[in-house]
């Protein structure tokens, strides 16, 4: 399995960080992917505050990781999951990524995010799949 490339082909994944009191916290996120670095930005989306707990929690503690799956109800050969682990830096100014992101998602050519970039630093990725 090229883990990589399974990665690449997700459109929504889920971003883990650890809360300052060691509590996993996982959120959805779009992302783009560059070299052995995965962004996310904080976008346009309702959210309740601007002051996001994961931004929050990669202050306290940079380490993350995303995970993207695959599901199939009606054909389990189908299944796979990667996890890309690594450490996360908040970028206030990122123009590439947020170039790669409106690239890769039709929506943001509209309204491109205009939160802060997270770049998780991969320094591990695993999958697995069923076939």
């Amino acid at each position: 399995m090229d883990a990589w490339a399974r990665l690449a082909t997700a459109r929504v994944a889920r971003f883990a960080t650890v809360t300052p009191d060691g509590r996993p916290t996982v959120v959805p996120v779009c992302f783009a992917i560059a070299g052995d670095t995965i962004f996310h930005a904080v976008d346009h989306k309702p959210k309740a505050t601007r002051a996001l707990a994961r931004l929050r929690n990669l202050r306290a503690d940079p380490r993350a990781a995303v995970l993207a799956d695959h599901y199939d109800d009606e054909d389990w050969s189908a299944l796979w999951w990667v996890r890309a682990d690594g450490t996360a830096d908040i970028l206030e100014d990122a123009p590439g990524a947020l170039e790669l992101l409106v690239a890769r998602y039709p929506q943001y050519a509209a309204h491109p995010p205009q939160g802060p970039v997270i770049a998780l630093h991969v320094d591990r990725i695993v999958g697995w799949e069923a076939s």
